[in-house]
């Protein structure tokens, strides 16, 4: 398929799921580098899944905390088109009328994307994460990159499944 018919076919699908405000993700070429910039185009949707990853924020309202001061129309767009593109899930925040993110089986896939910006980030801008995850990514960046992609995909099952059983 063609990419203009590609983008049609995105376009026509979000009108009819109601994402008309959705950031659209062309494809320009089939360069892996050109399509992951595409979909990570702008800083927000990165810094989302930072926020989940390194932070352990999981509600719109963690999110509007970040240090960045994400605008709520911005950062209701890319929820949506994270959960859209199967990197996110929600759940409902137990004893609370809330609703939570957790990165998805394929959300995950994202954290060693995450982790190398943040060392590159580090080593060019001489700036730091929390000080122990900086000395144990370090020490053992793949260890840390496991421990951190089996908690998240432990958090993902346990959501899942108590969705699935909520339903």
């Amino acid at each position: 398929m063609n990419n203009k018919r590609l983008t049609l076919h995105f376009q026509i699908a979000s009108k009819i799921l109601g994402y008309d405000h959705m950031k659209e993700i062309k494809k320009r070429s089939e360069c892996p580098v050109s399509f992951s910039l595409d979909f990570f185009g702008d800083k927000w949707t990165l810094l989302i899944i930072r926020d989940i990853v390194l932070h352990d924020k999981h509600t719109f309202g963690d999110f509007l905390q970040s240090a960045e001061g994400i605008a709520t129309n911005i950062l209701t767009d890319r929820l949506k088109m994270l959960e859209e593109q199967g990197l996110l899930m929600k759940y409902p925040v137990a004893g609370k009328a809330r609703i939570g993110y957790c990165l998805t089986e394929k959300g995950v896939t994202t954290i060693p994307i995450v982790i190398e910006m943040a060392l590159w980030g580090i080593s060019q801008n001489n700036s730091d994460l929390k000080k122990e995850l900086t000395a144990a990514l370090r020490k053992d960046k793949a260890g840390v990159i496991r421990q951190l992609t089996s908690q998240h995909i432990q958090l993902y099952r346990l959501h899942k499944s108590n969705t699935t059983l909520n339903t």
